[in-house]
């Protein structure tokens, strides 16, 4: 599976507001999110795979332990494995959201 058309990956609902088209390689997990407005914001979690957040549109807030920052088109937001983070969504948004090593979609709300 060397290339991936993204457009062709069913979404998955994992809150309310938030659809996320997700692709495995054999050691990342790459999720396609799109994000409403006001959607239900990820609660504090955290989970054993490095995650990246990159942004290619709208706003987000994310909080990495105790630091905050808005994130816009070309920030990335780096969590290290084990570490507590949540996201809000300040405006709608298109990001790309990268575990590493591989992470099973989401079924439900509490899964994230």
């Amino acid at each position: 599976m060397p290339f991936v058309d993204t457009s062709e990956v069913k979404p998955i609902t994992v809150l309310p507001g938030w659809s996320g088209r997700f692709v495995h390689s054999k050691n990342m997990t790459f999720v396609y999110y799109e994000v409403e407005t006001g959607a239900q914001p990820v609660h504090e979690h955290d989970h054993p795979q490095e995650e990246v957040w990159n942004v290619l549109e709208g706003e987000i807030e994310v909080t990495i332990d105790d630091l905050t920052q808005i994130a816009g088109p070309g920030c990335m937001a780096i969590v290290p494995a084990g570490v507590r983070h949540s996201v809000r969504v300040l405006r709608a948004c298109r990001v790309i959201v990268v575990d590493y090593p591989t992470r099973e979609p989401f079924t439900h709300s509490s899964d994230n």
